[in-house]
This record gives C-alpha cells, sequence and structure tokens, in this order.
C-alpha cells in the first residue's frame, strides 16, 4: 500500500499525532499562497490541508490506514488532487469520500507581528479548518519584571496590550493572552508568547537562587562594619566580619526567586568585592604613612 498521504506531509506512517502537526505546520508556512507567490503553491498548500486533514483525525486516518490509495481511485493522493478538475473540488470530493465531512468555512489566512516579535499562524484555506487560530510569537522582558511579576505592555500587530507576568517565570515559558489570535467561523484564537529574559547587568540567575557582586569600602573590608544592600524583596543590612578578603561569599536565605510552583523563595548570593579609595582624596599624611608602612 502506497504511504502517499504521510509523503505529502513528509512523514512516515508510523508518525505520532505531534509530527504530523509540525510537518503540517513546516510545509503551511512554505507553500501558504500568502508567502509563496510561485505558481502552483496555492494548490500545494490545498493539498497539504487536505493531507493533514485526513492524518489528524484518527477515524479518517484508520480510513485511510486500511484502504490506502484505493480510495482514491487507485491513484496516489498527489496525483488524485492535482487530477481534479478544480481544486476546489477537492474538498467536496474528500468530504463524500470520507463521510465525515470536512466543514466548509472558507476562511481566510491572516498573519503580521509587531515590533519585536516572531511568529507563525494561520486560521485554514479553502473550506479546511483545521489549522489551529493560535497565534505563536516571542517576547522579551525585562529581567526584574521576570523576578517581581507585575504588568508589562507590549505592541502587537499595531496594538498596545497590557499583559500579566507572573512572579518567577522562566526563559522560554508560555503565556497565553486569550482573543487575540487569529478568526474563523465564530471562533478566535489566542496569542501564545513564548518568552524571552533580558539580561541584567546586576544579577545572575541560576534557577531560583541570585547571584549578586558587591563591592564594599576597604575600611569596612579591614576592620569590619555593616553595609546596606538593595534587593528585589526590600533593602537589607548585612555585617561584614573584620579582615574579610575580596571574593567572600554571603548567602541571604530566601532573597532569591520565588518558585511558581513551591512558592519557596530561593536565596540571594553576594560576592564581596574591594571598593579601593581614589587615593587622591585621601588626606596626604594618610597617603604618606601607608606608602611608609603598608607591607609588599
Amino acid at each position: 500500500m502506497s504511504e502517499s498521504l504521510y509523503e505529502t506531509l513528509g512523514v512516515s506512517k508510523g508518525a505520532t499525532s505531534d509530527e504530523i502537526k509540525k510537518a503540517y505546520r513546516r510545509l503551511a508556512r512554505k507553500y501558504h499562497p500568502d508567502i509563496n507567490k510561485d505558481p502552483g503553491a496555492e494548490d500545494k498548500f490545498k493539498e497539504i490541508n487536505a493531507a493533514y486533514e485526513i492524518l489528524s483525525d484518527e477515524k479518517k486516518r484508520a480510513q485511510y490506514d486500511q484502504y490506502g490509495d484505493s480510495m482514491f481511485g487507485g491513484q496516489n493522493f498527489h496525483d488524485f488532487a492535482q487530477g481534479s478538475a478544480d481544486m476546489g473540488d477537492l474538498n467536496e470530493i474528500l468530504r463524500n469520500i470520507f463521510s465525515g465531512g470536512f466543514g466548509g468555512g472558507g476562511a481566510k489566512f491572516s498573519s503580521g507581528f509587531g515590533g519585536g516579535f516572531e511568529g507563525f499562524s494561520s486560521a485554514g484555506f479553502g473550506g479546511f479548518g483545521a489549522m489551529d487560530l493560535d497565534i505563536n510569537a516571542k517576547v522579551s522582558i525585562p529581567f526584574d519584571v521576570a523576578i517581581t511579576g507585575g504588568e508589562h505592555r507590549i505592541n502587537f500587530n499595531g496594538e498596545s496590550l497590557k499583559i500579566k507576568i507572573p512572579s518567577g517565570i522562566n526563559d522560554g515559558e508560555k503565556l497565553r493572552i486569550k482573543g487575540k489570535g487569529n478568526s474563523a467561523n465564530g471562533r478566535t484564537g489566542d496569542l501564545i508568547l513564548s518568552v524571552s529574559i533580558e539580561p541584567s547587568d546586576e544579577y545572575e540567575r541560576d534557577g531560583d537562587d541570585l547571584y549578586k557582586d558587591v563591592e564594599i569600602p576597604l575600611k569596612t573590608m579591614m576592620f569590619g562594619g555593616k553595609v546596606a544592600i538593595h534587593t528585589f524583596k526590600k533593602d537589607v543590612t548585612i555585617k561584614i566580619a573584620e579582615n574579610s578578603k575580596t571574593g567572600t561569599k554571603i548567602r541571604l536565605k530566601g532573597y532569591g526567586v520565588q518558585n511558581r510552583k513551591s512558592g519557596i523563595y530561593g536565596d540571594l548570593y553576594l560576592k564581596a568585592r574591594i571598593k579601593l579609595p581614589d587615593i587622591h582624596e585621601l588626606d596626604p599624611k594618610l597617603v604618606e604613612i601607608l606608602r611608609e608602612k603598608l607591607p609588599e
């Protein structure tokens, strides 16, 4: 038995539903007539849609797996589709063959991404309504917003949208914005944002823990004292031990990122670095004493 439907989508007969969907999306992007202006792209796109409509439906796929190309008069699917008097008739012909109906919507594809977004979506074409109405896109958010959460405004398709960022969101997580996808047949999909977190000049993040370098005055490092530190939760005062060395690590328990599942905060690790004074701002007599008395 020929596996022409699978060949149309470039997958094996044993492909999973996810593999079929991924292959379909890739080909739909390539041949969509709004994107591909080559002659024949529209017919190829309809053929891809028809193949996906069959293989994405368990009952239709089972019928095809059982009867194969005999359902198309013994022709492989490509020849059968191309041999139709009009590709517009393909919908009706396949509806009759599979007796399940493909749903005659005639929805139109819409696309377009506002500043900083990448993505692909579609809402069906030529009567085949199997395509996802959701729009997938990428969005960058500031590091501090990812840690603390809050509202963040984005521009999408010329529209200013206010989205809510949960605290502790991770790079690569997705946010679903209801009702901002494509529309077809009285239905509207969602906008699905894949989050990319911008780097911070001050912090590094490892899971729920944060790391930060802190400059400590030379006098405090030598003789000990207290230093005020700004954190995402609140300002705190830490104690520096006498004769501390550069690179000394200080752990602030519970001052890291709040885990979205457990609600437990990670830790903030401070790495002390000596802040040397400007020698030109010191008392000249002190400079002379230091020059003479400091060990080599």
